[in-house]
């Protein structure tokens, strides 16, 4: 690990500070933590948030659930407020690595790193939520711009996500079994504004599927789930899948998705 320097503000005021002057921000540090470990970063300074206390927490604001950047995922997943509003949601927290991550990772933290195979992307991305941050409001379908991309500019912190209330959704994953990383997850929400269906895990980030969501908006059920082809076209292969597998992971997952919600 290279040499560093941490600066620990317990205001949000002075982190943005920070994070403008060219710290690079801490949340859990489940990424950053361990490519500094390695000496693939070398980020000079960090900020680190965990003590921006107005930075965590979880409220209902009209009809969405709105969770600060810095709420740890245990907290997400015991949290009797998601469990009652989104119960999909509070699922996808409970599932996410191990027992240590959950303890020390955070909602922000997970979403402006935007790992192609993390899950929390797909909550987001497939529940239309907005992403708070200290200088505007960007909406999902904005937000997730490819591998570890998103429309985040320097210096700019993720305050909160406002994630509106659905109708009904689950969160299903194939899990990686060694990284506890999705494999293949898919998230699927009957929102206000219709069916969204996000994949986690396919390929260079997450992704809303249009052929699964206009299948479903015509007929929600597994089988109509099942009548779309998914493409390998779009799905990566590695040492772990082929990109057929992680195509058919996607049709299955969805399936037994909508099952669980019909």
């Amino acid at each position: 690990m290279y040499a560093f320097t941490l600066d620990k503000p317990a205001s949000l005021a002075d982190a943005q500070k920070a994070a403008a002057g060219g710290a690079k921000p801490l949340a859990g540090g489940q990424t950053l933590l361990a490519s500094m470990k390695l000496r693939l970063s070398d980020p000079g300074t960090l900020v680190d948030l965990g003590g921006v206390k107005e930075l965590a927490g979880i409220r209902k604001e009209g009809n969405a659930l709105v969770i600060g950047a810095m709420t740890r995922h245990i907290d997400v997943a015991n949290s009797a407020e998601v469990a009652a509003a989104i119960p999909a949601l509070a699922h996808l927290a409970g599932h996410i690595g191990d027992k240590q991550v959950r303890a020390m990772g955070t909602l922000g933290g997970s979403v402006a790193n935007n790992d192609p195979a993390a899950c929390y992307p797909s909550a987001v991305l497939g529940l239309g939520a907005t992403v708070h941050t200290t200088k505007r409001k960007i909406t999902a379908d904005d937000f997730f711009q490819g591998m570890f991309s998103t429309a985040l500019e320097d210096g700019e912190l993720i305050t909160a996500i406002s994630f509106p209330i659905p109708k009904k959704a689950a969160y299903l994953k194939f899990n990686q079994p060694a990284s506890r990383f999705a494999l293949i997850g898919v998230f699927v929400a009957q929102t206000d504004g219709g069916v969204r269906v996000a994949v986690t895990g396919a390929g260079n980030g997450v992704f809303r599927h249009a052929g699964l969501e206009a299948a479903l908006n015509a007929s929600f059920t597994p089988q109509s789930a099942a009548s779309v082809k998914i493409s390998a076209d779009d799905c990566s292969a590695d040492l772990h899948a082929s990109a057929a597998y992680r195509a058919n992971l996607i049709s299955v997952l969805t399936q037994r998705a909508v099952a669980q919600l019909a």
